[in-house]
């Protein structure tokens, strides 16, 4: 146990008054945090109704009832309700009050009101109106993360559009393989960004943008590198002007109504365009961003995230509770790994967000946060993107303080939020995720459908949860859908993940159960870089995998097949990491790249790449792969003799 909170701090956390209303109101004694989950999980309809009430969630019209259908997939929340998240954003706010602090590599630390917010955001809105957009029109979004992109995704909210964005850093290919699928109307884009010291100019990626988006009816251009216009787009300042003076106005939309549409790359076809809806996205951050993040009046909560991350959207979400947010859009370590850091004391940050990954590579470089730097008002740090090493959670305390709260969370795109995560009542353990989420009945699984404790298992959630996707884009049927977390699993949600839930109601996240490749909690489907990679003549065939370390961290490895008569010498391995990183994203550059005779696969074709993750994390080749369902057997020898290498320390 490495921090247990005082009485002080268990009466302050947002979830004790919580609990008492519940017990006065729902007639349940929850004697601990266990109780009050099992009761979550198992009265879905008592607990949901409750954070509905509790938090005062206001509708046009009434819901009928709370769960008309419990079945996955296909629950029907809150039928008949019709309600807006973005109103909840603005409810009863002062607009003298900071709403957002902001800062990036071009940028100093500026302060965004309330009143600002809500003005800016209002005249987006009608700007938008006047472009034609209503409720369901899509809204594509090629933007950095600061205020304005913020203000840009509530002013889609309140009108109904459906938002939709991805990180100025992802090359065209990636950006249009999302994008082309929802189709959308008007394109919001940046003409540049800063990163690392560097300026990376977009201006000829918009144009490959409007003319690979042929639905795209109004492109607007937001400057933040230079004052120069972009030919046939409207500005950022254009856009606002036509709304100015507008009176912020909420459209009231049916519960299921689509809030905006993430992308989860499987390993096969596109990315997955994954939508969420207004309520089931308000009820789950309501619950969330109060009950385990915690946050509270005079917190200031910062991210580190990309507007392509999942998190950027749990970021502006938190504006629904009594806290500010801090926002960023830059390197994490430039001019060093201290610069974050820097931002928290600048920021007056209180709750830090972060990968483990950067926790990792501070503690490696020998990083001391508070060595000069005044935090003290910092008293939480939170982790996700991958599991955190029990040296990593040594590292925070040492670091920040024994009475610093670490919580490291697991959740992700496919709810946009946590299944597993912080309790800020609760003790936390070195290398453990606190607790089960509210309203999440998580659990580990074994092949058989059996339930784990104290073993390593599939991580399943058995029932539903109100920001589970709706659908997927362009999936009528609901097939892809259900192919993606209910065909291992009948009816019941297979998450991807391994993990283990202890004795004691914690739990221990393994890494991926599927191939997905999980880089700073930015998932990218191994089909997209094989698209990127493939595209060089030189190269037949391949497989990337991405392996776990024992330190928190991992390592991307490419494998490729190359033609007869050429070589993977350094010039294509120069080649092939620039074509990952301007078709894919600069994040899934491979940390190394072999040469092959040829990739594994099935007798059906399909590439063996959990297998080889699995091999070259160290586990037997005879315990993950039957050879006789093997194209060629002998493909998987060149994997094992580099695990047998590499254990025998070569």
């Amino acid at each position: 146990m490495l921090w247990k909170p005082d009485e002080q701090r268990r009466e302050r956390a947002n979830i004790t008054p919580f609990t008492r209303w519940v017990r006065e109101h729902r007639g349940v004694e929850a004697a601990d945090y266990d109780a009050l989950w099992r009761w979550s999980v198992t009265d879905l309809g008592g607990f949901w109704s409750a954070i509905w009430e509790y938090y005062g969630v206001t509708a046009e019209t009434p819901y009928e009832r709370v769960l008309a259908d419990d079945s996955m997939p296909g629950a029907s929340w809150f039928p008949g309700a019709r309600l807006n998240y973005a109103r909840h954003i603005f409810a009863g706010r002062d607009d003298d009050a900071v709403a957002i602090r902001h800062a990036s590599e071009l940028r100093m630390m500026g302060e965004w009101t309330w009143g600002e917010l809500r003005e800016r955001t209002a005249a987006i809105a009608r700007g938008l109106r006047h472009l034609g957009v209503g409720p369901g029109d899509r809204v594509a979004a090629y933007l950095p993360n600061t205020a304005e992109t913020a203000a840009a995704f509530y002013a889609c909210a309140s009108i109904g559009a459906v938002w939709s964005s991805c990180s100025p850093d992802f090359g065209v290919r990636s950006v249009v393989d999302r994008f082309a699928q929802i189709e959308p109307k008007v394109l919001l884009a940046v003409d540049g960004y800063r990163y690392g010291g560097k300026d990376f100019d977009r201006a000829g990626t918009i144009a490959e943008l409007r003319e690979r988006l042929p639905t795209v009816e109004h492109t607007v251009v937001l400057n933040h590198l230079r004052d120069t216009p972009v030919d046939g787009a409207l500005s950022w300042e254009e856009l606002e002007s036509a709304g100015a003076g507008a009176e912020l106005a909420f459209a009231e939309l049916p519960f299921d109504h689509p809030l905006w549409v993430l992308y989860s790359s499987g390993t096969t076809g596109l990315p997955k365009p994954i939508v969420h809806g207004h309520g089931g996205i308000l009820l789950e951050q309501l619950k969330n961003l109060n009950l385990h993040l915690d946050a509270q009046a005079g917190d200031r909560v910062f991210w580190y995230t990309t507007t392509g991350w999942m998190m950027w959207n749990f970021l502006v979400s938190v504006l629904l509770t009594d806290a500010s947010i801090v926002l960023y859009d830059g390197s994490p370590a430039e001019p060093d790994l201290g610069a974050l850091w820097d931002l928290a004391e600048r920021g007056g940050v209180t709750v830090f967000g972060t990968s483990a990954g950067f926790l990792s590579s501070c503690m490696k470089e020998g990083v001391h946060p508070a060595d000069g730097r005044d935090l003290s008002r910092l008293h939480a740090v939170g982790s996700t993107g991958s599991p955190l090493s029990p040296e990593g959670f040594e590292w925070c305390y040492s670091e920040l303080g024994r009475d610093l709260w670490l919580f490291s969370t697991s959740g992700g795109t496919d709810v946009c939020s946590c299944l597993v995560g912080g309790v800020p009542t609760l003790p936390v353990y070195e290398g453990e995720i606190q607790a089960r989420s509210l309203g999440m009945a998580v659990a580990a699984w074994d092949p058989d459908g059996n339930e784990l404790i104290g073993e390593v298992g599939e991580l399943v959630v058995t029932r539903p949860a109100p920001s589970m996707p709706i659908y997927f884009w362009n999936d009528p049927d609901g097939e892809r859908l259900r192919d993606s977390y209910f065909s291992t699993y009948p009816g019941v949600w297979r998450h991807g993940d391994w993990i283990e839930i202890t004795e004691r109601g914690t739990a221990v996240i393994y890494g991926r159960s599927d191939s997905t490749i999980n880089r700073g909690g930015i998932r990218m489907g191994t089909s997209e870089i094989y698209r990127a990679v493939l595209a060089l003549e030189e190269v037949t065939d391949a497989l990337v995998v991405d392996v776990p370390h024992g330190d928190g961290g991992s390592r991307i490895e490419l494998f490729v097949v190359v033609r007869e008569g050429a070589a993977l010498d350094d010039d294509l391995t120069r080649r092939l990491a620039r074509r990952i990183r301007e078709d894919c994203s600069p994040r899934h550059v491979p940390d190394a790249v072999r040469a092959v005779g040829q990739v594994p696969r099935t007798l059906s074709g399909k590439i063996l790449e959990v297998p080889v993750k699995r091999i070259l994390a160290g586990e037997p080749a005879e315990r993950v792969a039957s050879r006789d369902s093997l194209a060629d057997p002998a493909a998987l020898d060149f994997f094992t003799r580099l695990a047998d290498e590499r254990s025998d320390g070569a």
